[in-house]
């Protein structure tokens, strides 16, 4: 189905591969890289004199409700006028505007007003999600938009999507571009055409599955090309796209055609298709080969998109297959709570709690007419197996209204809800302790669904296409492969009626109001003030996670704790609150001690460590900062707050033995968290309530020191260990001394 090869190939004429190893001829590979669509795009938006640091300037921004507040706080703080590109606010994360009180809807009324003062587009609640506008009237042909949300993939309609933490939407509102080392590009090569009954979803659970583990695209982008793409229709392939976030790649792109084409005629933007193909001779790193025509209906396992097997693997051995996973599950869970898969072993096949399709990878035109073409005329059924259905913005609510979707599905008794994206990050659907929910959306992490295994509440999530829950819910839960039922797929074209949109949306760009007032509700607070980094650090381990990876929902958890992401204060108290509930109480108690130094007392624990490594007289220019150690953190979202919120418990630094993602490592600079790697030989033994001495710290990344020697001071004395700090660039050399992003604009540094 898919495979990977990681030996660099040519693509000539758009059309044959040649291993690099025998091409003869043919540029050099840095040469003939810029032949690929993915180059021509980043070059275009390139303000680098450096061919190997790029520095972007994106076309437009894109922000959700959860996001776009701390990211015009920080940005207007920082001296910003206006927004100088179009600026796409969305409400379709905090929709449920009971959660929290007002609160929600105060960010709302936020949004709204900031729209009018700086000239921003204001997208109300359940209109649509994010990435669906963005698609329907942003996207086009060629450009770049940057989004505060990891999904942010617009790559099968020409467009290159990066999602990132909001430091990097600050920046891009301020005029400053987005610097990135110039990135490896990786072909993903379509053949083939899909059976009936397997999806997008099939597929991007396959690719997740062979490259993700390994890391083998992290960080590159994956360019779409072969004579399979010609076989999907739009919905298909932004349903692979949009999952590419969990192959952990930098962005995406695809070849286009006249079916792109068509799909801008269809949403009334024809001007924004144009075709877009590899030059004669362009370069690719490595290569993934898709075979469509081989692909199986797939599920994805808790917790990971990665966790992939075939359905028809998993009812033929289900034992021993969800033995495995729940194994690992509850490896991952520690001692909090135990979850139970192997329970949802009934008569010999597996069977689900819930169904749901949603979101930017699920809500799709075309998932839904073939859901509702599997399930008409069949049932739910009255038990305890339930199925909702929510469209992925108005438009696609009113086109399965008008040609009887929607009717065929609730007859059969599923649930039609509006557009909203909260059952992807527990804030909707929220299945019941130890339940199996399967589901048509981006992700599956531990708590990603709603649940608190640190109060004994466990659910799960499951990834399978549409099609195939679909055919489930007809069987009564029993996870079912869509191949393996009959039905006719629906001959349905998209009509794309705007009329929603343009009797809603505030299309406010370029209409900037500088004397309209912004609207604030009591929980929408001002970021806390940081000071610029001292002379020396002395960092104390407030967590010590071991975990192979430590996700952003883990960090900072989803669900209802999103309604406080407009207090940073309110919010810091849910940090690693469902992994590490020690954490916040920790950090603050060494936040007290950095403060009792500011206020010229000493913090005696401090001191005595101090003293230990013979460097007690230098604790008026010593930082006492909190830190945490994780194997690997920052997978998943791109939610800033992961960052922020350790910041605002007086954080000063992570140590790891890699970033999971380049956004999250950006959003620890950003936040002044100094992103510190030590080498995976390290057994990193120490444990929480250990302090490590960073002596000279500012002067070496000053000095652009990259190997910095330190002291670990513990339990078993006083231990040297080196860490490093690699591949920063001088603007993000000058966030880190300054405290942090909005300290460097203070300062007067990047206007």
């Amino acid at each position: 189905m898919v495979k990977y090869y990681e030996d660099g190939v040519y693509l000539i004429n758009g059309s044959e591969i040649v291993p690099a190893k025998e091409a003869k001829g043919v540029p050099a590979p840095d040469e003939a890289r810029e032949g690929t669509i993915a180059y021509s795009i980043m070059r275009a938006h390139d303000k680098s004199d450096d061919k190997r640091k790029m520095r972007i300037k994106f076309d437009a921004l894109m922000s959700h409700d959860i996001t776009f507040v701390g990211i015009i706080q920080t940005a207007r703080a920082s001296g910003m006028k206006k927004f100088p590109i179009p600026y796409v606010l969305t409400n379709c994360h905090n929709s449920l505007c009971a959660v929290g009180g007002t609160i929600n809807e105060d960010d709302h009324g936020f949004g709204l007003s900031a729209a009018k003062k700086y000239g921003g587009i204001y997208v109300p609640a359940n209109q649509a999600v994010c990435h669906q506008f963005m698609r329907e009237m942003i996207a086009s042909c060629g450009s770049m938009i940057l989004g505060s949300d990891s999904h942010t993939r617009y790559g099968c309609y020409g467009t290159m999507g990066i999602g990132e933490g909001g430091g990097e939407l600050a920046k891009q509102l301020l005029e400053n571009t987005y610097d990135v080392d110039a990135p490896q590009v990786v072909l993903v090569w379509l053949e083939g055409k899909p059976r009936r009954g397997v999806g997008p979803h099939d597929v991007a659970i396959s690719l997740c599955g062979e490259v993700f583990g390994k890391g083998l695209v992290k960080n590159k982008i994956l360019e779409f090309a072969g004579p399979g793409v010609k076989e999907l229709s739009m919905d298909y392939r932004i349903g692979i796209d949009v999952m590419t976030t969990e192959t952990s790649c930098l962005s995406s792109v695809w070849v286009t055609d006249e079916k792109v084409k068509e799909y801008y005629e269809t949403v009334g933007r024809p001007e924004a298709y144009k075709q877009l193909s590899p030059a004669p001779t362009a370069y690719y790193d490595a290569m993934v080969k898709v075979d469509l025509s081989t692909q199986e209906c797939m599920i994805a396992l808790p917790f990971h998109p990665s966790n992939a097997v075939t359905i028809k693997e998993l009812q033929a051995n289900p034992e021993k297959i969800l033995g495995a996973a729940q194994d690992e599950c509850n490896r991952q869970l520690g001692d909090k709570v135990q979850l139970k898969l192997t329970d949802k072993i009934v008569n010999g096949k597996v069977v689900a709690d819930q169904g749901v399709i949603v979101g930017c990878s699920g809500g799709m035109f075309d998932n839904i007419e073939e859901a509702a073409a599997i399930l008409d005329g069949q049932s739910v059924g009255n038990d305890y197996f339930n199925l909702s259905v929510y469209p992925s913005s108005s438009p696609i609510s009113m086109a399965i209204t008008k040609d009887g979707s929607a009717a065929k599905l609730m007859a059969a008794g599923a649930v039609i809800k509006p557009a909203f994206c909260g059952p992807c990050f527990g804030a909707g659907d929220t299945p019941g302790h130890n339940a199996l929910s399967i589901r048509h959306a981006t992700r599956n992490f531990p708590n990603r669904e709603g649940s608190k295994p640190g109060e004994g509440q466990i659910a799960s999530v499951a990834l399978m296409d549409a099609r195939s829950i679909a055919a489930t819910a007809a069987n009564g839960g029993v996870i079912t492969a869509a191949t393996d039922i009959e039905y006719d797929v629906p001959e349905t074209k998209y009509v794309f009626d705007p009329s929603a949109y343009e009797k809603r949306v505030y299309f406010g760009f370029g209409k900037a109001q500088p004397d309209a007032e912004l609207k604030f509700g009591p929980n929408i607070t001002d970021w806390p003030k940081f000071g610029a980094m001292g002379e020396n650090m002395l960092c104390r381990l407030a967590a010590v996670i071991k975990d192979e990876v430590t996700t952003t929902d883990e960090l900072i958890p989803s669900g209802e704790t999103s309604s406080y992401r407009s207090n940073p204060i309110r919010l810091s108290d849910f940090a690693l609150s469902r992994r590490v509930p020690e954490y916040v109480p920790a950090s603050k108690a060494i936040r007290a001690l950095n403060e009792q130094r500011l206020a010229g007392k000493t913090p005696e624990e401090a001191v005595n460590a101090l003293k230990k490594v013979g460097a007690d007289a230098l604790l008026k220019n010593t930082d006492i900062v909190s830190c945490i150690f994780a194997k690997k953190p920052g997978d998943g979202s791109a939610r800033e707050q992961a960052a922020s919120c350790q910041k605002v418990l007086g954080g000063g630094a992570n140590i790891c033995y890699e970033y999971a993602t380049k956004r999250y490592r950006s959003n620890c600079i950003n936040w002044g968290l100094v992103p510190f790697t030590i080498d995976k030989s390290c057994a990193f033994e120490y444990e929480a309530g250990d302090f490590i001495y960073i002596p000279g710290i500012r002067k070496a990344i000053e000095e652009k020191i990259e190997k910095i020697p330190a002291k670990v001071i513990g339990k078993n004395g006083v231990e040297d260990i080196t860490l490093t700090l690699t591949n920063l660039t001088d603007n993000e050399r000058t966030i880190l001394l300054d405290g942090c992003l909005m300290n460097y604009y203070a300062a007067g540094h990047g206007k």
